[in-house]
């Protein structure tokens, strides 16, 4: 079909896709699981900076006790989101690097800033500064990741699979997450937390991933989508033909090359060439681009503000508050939180986003998340004193209201993970047209980022109390749920789904005016999609009359040639 297959996809049964035999290989589920890999940084990062931050000989190493008490909250968000503000800078230029030396090397230069800056926060010779430097060059690093590795999973994958394909890198951000905590946990129970050994050994984790993933660049072939738009049409059907493990003349490789081509030169052509200018028209003043646009950053917007980041991050921190005492304890509730979310984007990866579709698949997430936020901020009003005064005791009464928040952060983490965390990903690397993929992804990301600094610096400060400058912990919550409520709502209305559809086919979805497209776009592509099948019969159908015509004129014996 001309916009792809759209049945439901059960990913144990991929033969009965009807895709030639060899497509769904060792190749493409070894490139996908390198580059998807890439989730980790973000990850590790979310799931480490806390817990090592709470170390006492970390805080020794600064001399954190030094300071005031607003003080020592601003210099605790200022730790934990510095690597968001390198990220950034690190998305904003990650589509240069992207087009200018492709989707492997890109991959390379980011592991080496990642290394770098992470060795240069774990020797930073008690020095506030070098630490605020270090992880803003990991930053760097780390922000080029969400465009690098979504936008070449989006363009190996084939379409049937592409959801699955593209979550792999939702899911390593669990890993990542999961990973840290454990690492968090295990080293305070077995190092204790009287040497430097305790935040320096869970923090190995990020150069561990980061230079397995440098190792595994070398064993991976560039992108096919990516050598057609530099012009090298000969070696992107050679890779092509590699990644999906058929011969370069195969029917099925051809035409995926030709759909890619004749898609990238339909660009070129209605913008007039390659210049910036052109890129720049192409992405604002082209209507469908500007919607998907439209679409990516309000994605962005809506998710980090929703909370659910500012929740995985401070997650040791917000289970103190709700009720669970000591460090251990805390450190071992984050670590079953990063299991919860990791099945849940493992869930959403296998059963959900190519079966049900990325929109109720969101809506499932969002529905989910809404309804704990909403308890915990509920809670949390009907004991206001709770994280508010230092020697407020929970009374009996209130134990089992406490306990049942604590398990809506497992629920909001839940929700999280199936719904705006795997979706913020795909549907930015899936939307756009080649020719402004990286670029649009590359601005998606930086609002990301921009959103994730201003979203964890900004939670330390509101939950505290108002005479502090915060709006306490229950405004805090109560701000997370009216966002979620109004993210489930912008979706229901505004966002198409993209399930299913080649890259080259995902045009058709943006046809109808703008205020139609997330309830109607879907059924009119589905219409553009038969009209062109049924065009394109004809023509075949028609030149297949021509030949045997000629044939039939031509005088025996003679050979065409």
């Amino acid at each position: 079909m001309a916009g792809g297959v759209k049945k439901p996809v059960n990913i144990f049964k991929l033969k009965d896709l009807n895709e030639p035999k060899g497509v769904f290989n060792w190749r493409l589920w070894f490139a996908v699981v390198s580059f998807g890999l890439l989730g980790a940084a973000r990850g590790v990062d979310e799931g480490l900076i806390n817990g090592a931050f709470n170390s006492k000989t970390f805080q020794a190493s600064i001399n954190y006790n030094d300071y005031e008490d607003t003080e020592k909250a601003n210099i605790k968000a200022n730790v934990s989101a510095m690597v968001q503000v390198g990220s950034v800078a690190g998305a904003l230029i990650a589509f240069l690097v992207c087009d200018r030396i492709g989707r492997v090397w890109a991959t390379r230069q980011l592991c080496l800033l990642w290394i770098l800056g992470i060795a240069i926060f774990m020797g930073h010779g008690n020095s506030l500064g070098a630490v605020y430097a270090g992880r803003f060059i990991a930053g760097l690093g780390v922000g080029q990741t969400p465009v690098v590795g979504p936008v070449y999973i989006a363009e190996i994958a084939p379409a049937s699979v592409r959801g699955l394909c593209t979550c792999v890198f939702t899911g390593c951000v669990y890993v990542g997450i999961l990973l840290a905590y454990f690492a968090n946990y295990g080293a305070q129970i077995n190092l204790g937390d009287t040497t430097a050994e305790r935040w320096l050994a869970p923090t190995s984790l990020h150069i561990i991933f980061a230079g397995l993933i440098f190792v595994l660049t070398f064993l991976q072939s560039e992108s096919p989508r990516f050598l057609i738009k530099q012009g090298k049409h000969e070696e992107a059907l050679r890779t092509m033909a590699h990644i999906r493990q058929l011969p370069p003349d195969h029917e099925y490789v051809v035409r995926e090359i030709a759909e890619v081509r004749a898609a990238h030169e339909e660009e070129m052509e209605a913008v007039m060439g390659s210049s910036w200018t052109g890129v720049l028209k192409e992405m604002f003043l082209i209507p469908n681009n500007a919607y998907r646009l439209y679409l990516a950053l309000t994605v962005q917007l809506l998710s980090q503000w929703s909370g659910a980041g500012s929740i995985t991050l401070y997650a040791v921190d917000l289970f103190a508050l709700l009720g669970i005492t000591g460090t251990n304890e805390s450190l071992l509730a984050s670590a079953v939180f990063g299991i919860v979310k990791f099945v849940a984007a493992l869930l959403c990866a296998l059963f959900l986003v190519d079966v049900i579709g990325r929109k109720r698949a969101l809506l499932v997430g969002i529905t989910l998340q809404a309804i704990a936020v909403i308890y915990i901020a509920a809670f949390l009003t009907a004991v206001p004193k709770l994280g508010i005064d230092d020697d407020y005791k929970l009374p009996r009464a209130e134990v089992a209201a406490s306990r049942g928040a604590i398990a809506m952060i497992f629920i909001s983490g839940f929700g999280w993970a199936l719904g705006w965390n795997s979706m913020q990903y795909l549907l930015t690397a899936e939307l756009f047209p080649l020719r402004i993929r990286a670029l649009s992804t590359s601005l998606a990301m930086t609002l990301h980022f921009a959103n994730q600094y201003g979203n964890s610096r900004a939670v330390p400060v509101l939950l505290l109390p108002a005479q502090l400058g915060g709006i306490t912990p229950k405004g805090t919550f109560w701000f997370f749920s009216a966002i979620t409520v109004l993210g489930g709502v912008w979706v229901w209305f505004f966002v198409p789904e993209t399930a299913g559809r080649s890259l080259e086919s995902m045009n058709r979805l943006f046809e109808l005016p703008w205020h139609q497209i997330g309830r109607h776009g879907n059924d009119d592509a589905d219409r553009l999609d038969e009209a062109l099948n049924e065009k394109n019969t004809r023509a075949f159908v028609g030149e297949a009359e021509h030949i045997d015509d000629v044939g039939a004129k031509r005088p025996q014996g003679e050979v065409r040639v």
